[in-house]
């Protein structure tokens, strides 16, 4: 396993235009180190589900030296996600694994081991020191802030002010591709890539808004991740809009006002979650303007996202209102059905988890509010999976969510099932536009169960459907209702599937 996950490594570096296996420091990992690293992961997978991707397969772990074994992450964005996120699991499994007091540390993929022969050691002092190499990452000056500001990736900025806050960690896991477009976050997305690929040219500046957990976040993030890739020598800077106001008090109090203002203004890229907090923030606000005004005239790129529209931000100065439409406001809608059903395989699949249509349609039937929360009961069946030792099934899923009968509410992908095999017709055929009569029958009772057994909006049946509209599937109903009433056996036909239904006893 470790020597795949090392060409791997050698492969990604090659692509990335490293120098491949020669720029590998150190001799093949030993025996006990390798066993260490396999029983690690095993460990994690087995008590930390949650936080297991797939991409730990791509770490290389170095070897252990002077107590500490040090694991090569293929970005800096890696290094700096498992350092704040994942250290303290991977040291409770070293310790676990291999019964000694070891710990971990996470290297960015310029940055070596050296050598103990090599250090000019005081007494006690550790063997394994990192030493950072040059390279285009390192020197990209992209600085990250969450509730304030701490380096990124050499920025270089370490100073009173930088000290006093933690990073905003960006999730690796949030890039472009991990991304599920749908018709309610088509034209964000859209933008999003449009100003990562063209940063200040594109669409300046470019205001995201949407309700609570529907993935704004997801986007700011794929937009650093996207330029940290193709432009390494810009510098950006994200941060939250509460690590903007606190660093900003902060700077008063300190009198680092300079300094403060060279953090948020000398940057390529300017990138601010959750902006609608600056409501009834008069001084924030002030100095907020003047930020926008001396990038925005600089040609600098501008990223805004809030819970709501500019003009909808309760006490906000018109001018910073006028400014934040300036460019493209675009909103993020919930997810329609079809969508979370995405969602949730792609939630899955980057835990290493295979997870059914059937499953993933049965979990997006019941949680319609935000992608959080489908995201959450992703990790709750995989660990309830792990715990219980079984596997993920439908049973495991209606356990997970705590329901007593599993097709109370059954999903759409059951009700066409239960259709097409009954009337021999193919789901391809009831989501085309066909309309012979073999097939509008069982499209239509399909749409009828799918109405009176199912959660779902007309307009999200409609979809399912071929994407036809609300009005189709009222017609459908209306039809399916009044032959019932005048064809017994059709009545009979349609009672029997919705008893198997809501029974499952398909």
């Amino acid at each position: 396993m470790v020597r795949h996950a090392t060409d791997r490594w050698v492969a990604w570096r090659a692509c990335r235009g490293g120098r491949g296996a020669q720029e590998r420091v150190g001799s093949p990992l030993a025996d006990p180190d390798r066993k260490i690293w396999e029983g690690m992961l095993s460990h994690l997978r087995a008590q930390n589900p949650a936080i297991c991707r797939q991409w730990f397969e791509e770490l290389e772990p170095l070897g252990v030296s002077g107590g500490v074994m040090s694991v090569r992450t293929l970005t800096a964005v890696h290094r700096d996600y498992l350092k704040k996120q994942c250290l303290d699991h991977f040291n409770d499994a070293i310790r676990s694994v291999s019964g000694q007091l070891l710990a971990i540390r996470f290297l960015g993929p310029d940055e070596v081991v050296a050598s103990p022969s090599r250090q000019n050691r005081p007494a006690g002092a550790p063997d394994a020191v990192v030493e950072p190499k040059p390279s285009s990452l390192s020197n990209a000056g992209v600085s990250m802030g969450g509730t304030g500001n701490t380096a990124f990736a050499g920025s270089g900025t370490d100073s009173a002010l930088a000290t006093l806050h933690d990073s905003l960690v960006i999730n690796p896991d949030y890039t472009f591709d991990n991304f599920v477009i749908g018709p309610g976050n088509r034209l964000a997305h859209a933008a999003a890539i449009a100003v990562a690929e063209m940063p200040g040219r594109a669409y300046n500046p470019v205001f995201v808004h949407g309700g609570v957990g529907l993935g704004k976040s997801h986007l700011l993030q794929a937009i650093c991740l996207r330029i940290v890739d193709t432009n390494p020598g810009a510098t950006m800077y994200y941060t939250s809009c509460e690590g903007f106001m606190t660093q900003f008090i902060e700077a008063v109090q300190q009198g680092l006002m300079s300094e403060f203002r060279h953090r948020f203004r000398d940057v390529d890229v300017l990138v601010v979650d959750d902006i609608h907090f600056l409501a009834k923030r008069d001084r924030t606000q002030e100095e907020f303007f003047h930020t926008f005004n001396a990038l925005y005239q600089a040609h600098k790129q501008i990223i805004l996202s809030s819970d709501a529209p500019p003009e909808e931000i309760p006490d906000l100065e018109e001018r910073l209102v006028s400014r934040f439409k300036w460019g493209l406001v675009t909103k993020v809608e919930p997810p329609d059905y079809e969508t979370r059903v995405e969602i949730l395989k792609a939630k899955a699949r980057i835990r290493g988890l295979d997870l059914s249509n059937e499953v993933a349609g049965y979990i997006a039937e019941r949680i319609k509010a935000n992608i959080r929360e489908l995201e959450g009961a992703v990790t709750k069946l995989q660990i309830q999976s792990k715990v219980e030792g079984r596997p993920i099934d439908l049973s495991l899923a209606a356990a997970s969510l705590g329901d007593a009968i599993i097709a109370a509410v059954p999903s759409i992908q059951s009700i066409v099932t239960a259709v097409t095999s009954y009337y021999g017709v193919r789901l391809a055929d009831l989501q085309s536009q066909r309309r012979q009569q073999s097939i509008v029958l069982p499209r239509q009772i399909c749409m009828f169960l799918a109405r009176n057994l199912t959660r779902h909006s007309l307009e999200e049946i409609g979809g399912f459907f071929g994407g036809r509209d609300h009005t189709t599937v009222m017609h459908a109903i209306k039809a399916i209702e009044t032959r019932r009433s005048q064809d017994e056996k059709l009545d009979m036909t349609v009672r029997a599937m919705e008893e198997r239904l809501s029974t499952g006893r398909l």
